[in-house]
């Protein structure tokens, strides 16, 4: 490698990646790395029943090959690329895995990927397998753009690779060259576009499987000498250029690592919808909970967000093939789901469910508006205005959406979160085995080999196809 190369950014990044350590990580860094693992597991249990994921498995195990890793729950021994693809789509699956402005999903690609290369690999003690967690992490959340600079590339798709690929390559134990190359081939793979999400199409989901699957792909071309554009970062048309549009130097991508954690960004949403619903749903459920207003009282609400917000979640609700996504991007059916049911958990986004929501008059008197002014207050501002039948007004503001940073959740928050997804999985586990993952989670450095937390996310009556 040239002399030339040994102080570039990506240098700077690789070596974080190969030679971070937990000595280094404070406290409350590693306290939201497992909080993000706590909230993959939980939401990969809760997701193997979601549209789309019985199908994609039947795709992978029709197409075999070598057994390296296990599918979460099922169980299945495929090709490990395979089992991250399914692993990271059914962590996405219920779009209530962690999250990161503008959008970028990052533990739902980066947990996937780093497992099954921790089976891959033949083992991995859990300090190593934290460890990557942290590196992978850190690597997406600094990679991570504006909104205008993405300008509708989905963030999990391009910053997502490169931290699934960066947490799969530590725990692999790739060496100086070969984390440059995995990297740099997982550069070229880097896209995914936001009108997935519009849509409400199943691609959703899957740009996450496919995240952790391209970064168990690029590891092991890595691996097998396979060679990537070294200045993936800093080159002509790297990173900076091609994605940052020129607007950040690729030096400060990597400025101050393990001196400022950027995966302290981290969101956990409080209720299980896009997170751009999260201060509607907040302050719907405000207004039932401080006021009394319940659905019958409701003549009509006005939703206003910023513009950004708008456009993704804003438009007037419409039911496509894919109720619960239509269901979760849409703040009039979230807002009006609040009112119904005075709560927001996983059941209320069935198919079923929403269909009942249809037939309530509540869905037709909540109404979505765009206001530029809030985006002067913040990227998840928001703003309602509740008119009852007997003539009250009642409005309602937040700067900030619950679980975004600022407004972080409390703890239980997090517990209520994760037993929500256990409740819901449609799995048959018992209830003591859900406070044993958490410990496990809680302690993820003790374990002498990462691969046994998968004992805690198999389910053992479940049909092997």
């Amino acid at each position: 490698m040239p002399d030339s190369f040994a102080s570039s950014p990506e240098m700077e990044l690789v070596h974080f990646i190969r030679g971070a350590n937990l000595s280094q990580v404070p406290e409350p860094t590693l306290t939201v790395v497992k909080q993000v693992l706590l909230t993959v597991c939980g939401t990969a249990l809760a997701g193997a029943d979601q549209d789309g994921i019985a199908e994609l498995r039947d795709v992978l195990v029709e197409r075999a090959g070598r057994p390296e890793a296990h599918l979460i729950v099922f169980g299945d021994a495929l090709p490990a690329l395979s089992v991250a693809l399914l692993n990271g789509a059914m962590a996405r699956a219920l779009d209530y895995c962690d999250a990161m402005v503008p959008g970028l999903h990052l533990g739902s690609g980066v947990v996937p990927a780093a497992l099954a290369a921790a089976e891959l690999n033949g083992g991995c003690s859990g300090e190593e397998f934290l460890a990557a967690l942290v590196v992978g992490m850190e690597t997406g959340s600094r990679l991570n753009l504006t909104e205008e600079l993405y300008d509708g590339f989905d963030p999990t798709g391009v910053a997502g690779v490169m931290g699934a690929t960066a947490a799969a390559a530590r725990v692999c134990g790739l060496d100086e060259t070969q984390t440059v190359h995995a990297l740099a081939l997982a550069f070229n793979r880097c896209g995914g576009s936001f009108q997935s999400n519009i849509d409400g199409s199943l691609a959703v989901r899957l740009i996450n499987g496919w995240i952790a699957s391209v970064a168990i792909e690029c590891v092991q071309y890595a691996a097998a000498g396979l060679t990537g554009p070294m200045h993936f970062l800093s080159g002509t048309y790297g990173y900076a250029h091609l994605f940052a549009r020129g607007q950040i130097q690729a030096a400060e991508f990597v400025r101050g690592l393990t001196e400022e954690w950027h995966l302290l960004k981290m969101v956990f949403k409080k209720y299980p919808s896009c997170g751009l619903t999260q201060g509607a749903t907040e302050l719907a459920l405000q207004a039932v909970r401080d006021e009394g207003i319940g659905a019958d009282e409701v003549d009509h609400v006005d939703v206003f967000v910023p513009p950004y917000s708008w456009r993704l979640v804003g438009q007037p609700f419409k039911l496509g093939p894919n109720p619960r996504v239509d269901a979760q991007f849409s703040a009039q059916s979230c807002v009006a789901s609040a009112f119904e049911r005075k709560s927001a958990v996983l059941g209320h986004f069935e198919p079923d469910a929403i269909g009942d929501l249809m037939g309530l008059g509540i869905l037709d008197k909540v109404a979505s508006y765009e206001d530029e002014t809030l985006d002067e207050i913040g990227h998840t501002a928001c703003r309602l205005v509740v008119h009852t039948i007997d003539g009250r007004e009642w409005t309602g503001e937040l700067a900030v959406a619950p679980g975004f940073p600022g407004n972080e959740l409390e703890p239980q928050a997090h517990v209520d979160r994760f037993l929500d997804c256990w409740d819901y999985a449609k799995t048959g586990l018992p209830g003591i085995a859900a406070t044993e993952l958490q410990s496990v989670v809680a302690d993820i450095e003790t374990l002498d080999d990462a691969r046994s937390l998968l004992n805690h996310l198999l389910v053992r009556d479940r049909p092997q196809a």
